[in-house]
């Protein structure tokens, strides 16, 4: 294929089902020649050393790939067959070993190229696996120049604000909002935040995204609200405002024991079926363009629970990606 700024994928995909009648992921997921008509891209981000705890999120697009196997390619509770939806493995975006904003140049350079490599598919849309969240400031970039003259909103489940000073000590998984901001890349009031936690954040980053114009919903007014009633508020509040949407999930917005595989995982946040709806909600939405799911760490796993939490949320997506083709 070519690529400069990506490796080809890291990971043996199967190229024949062992069962014709129970297609597993791994065996409907294929690399990608550059040529055929591809709905989706997959592409790894294995970043991790940008991480303001020490995490091993670098080795997550490797984990979930190969959790894959353990997948079937039909969603029975949407009764959706995956396999439906041309879906190809771009593999990794190539990391320097020490360097943080050469990594960031890589993201945005090879993600760039992915889209002008995809310009001749009827339709494409981008999934980032990570990797921590500094990598959606580089992918976000990509994303806005994508889709000049249009209105970008950003849709973010988070715990944190991730508004965090550049200054003190530079880009990192706490500062891609910032970034995005201070870059001129995208506005306050475009973007949206389900999830925020309390005792996870300081004041000070609070007044920052009011100050923004972030629209912020917390877990507080989640539970008392309920999760349905805040999602669809929420995504009507952006989609009114914008044209097309980038949606990020930090995978720490989940409550710990549902995601122990996260450094910045806290009791009292969402539960996993309802990010796996609300998921499979935002992928059947037009206005949605590219996906990243960031801040999983195997190595703090217990089995395979996390790993396949992160899993069930990319296929749920893929899910409502699907259900478009209706």
């Amino acid at each position: 294929m070519g690529f400069q700024y990506l490796a080809p994928p890291p990971f043996v995909h199967q190229s024949e089902a062992a069962d014709p009648n129970d297609v597993k992921v791994s065996e409907w997921i294929q690399p990608w020649d550059g040529k055929e008509q591809a709905d989706v891209g997959v592409i790894g981000i294995p970043l991790s050393r940008s991480s303001i705890s020490a995490s091993a999120a670098s080795e997550s697009p490797w984990a979930i790939r190969q959790s894959w196997r353990y997948f079937s390619a039909y969603d029975v509770d949407h009764d959706i067959d995956l396999t439906r939806l041309k879906v190809r493995d771009l593999g990794d975006i190539r990391m320097h070993t020490t360097d943080i904003p050469l990594c960031h140049r890589h993201i945005e350079k090879g993600i760039e190229e992915v889209y002008r490599t995809a310009a001749k598919c009827t339709s494409f849309l981008p999934v980032m696996i990570g990797g921590d969240h500094s990598i959606t400031c580089p992918s976000v970039k990509a994303f806005v120049k994508a889709h000049p003259g249009r209105k970008v909103g950003l849709f973010q489940f988070d715990t944190h604000f991730d508004v965090r000073s550049l200054k003190s000590g530079g880009p990192s998984n706490g500062t891609p909002i910032r970034g995005l901001l201070e870059s001129g890349m995208l506005r306050g009031q475009y973007i949206v935040q389900v999830g925020i936690h309390g005792f996870a954040n300081s004041k000070i980053y609070r007044d920052y995204a009011d100050e923004q114009g972030i629209i912020f919903y917390t877990m507080h007014q989640i539970r008392k609200q309920g999760f349905a009633q805040i999602f669809d508020e929420s995504f009507a509040r952006l989609s009114r405002k914008v044209d097309v949407i980038y949606v990020t999930v930090d995978l720490d917005v989940l409550d710990l024991s549902f995601l122990p595989g996260s450094p910045g995982s806290s009791p009292g946040g969402l539960y996993s079926w309802e990010l796996f709806e609300a998921l499979h909600l935002l992928g059947q939405k037009e206005q949605v363009k590219a996906f990243d799911m960031v801040c999983l760490d195997p190595s703090r796993d217990l089995g395979s629970l996390s790993v396949r939490t992160a899993t069930h949320t990319f296929l749920s997506f893929l899910s409502g990606v699907c259900s478009r083709k209706n």
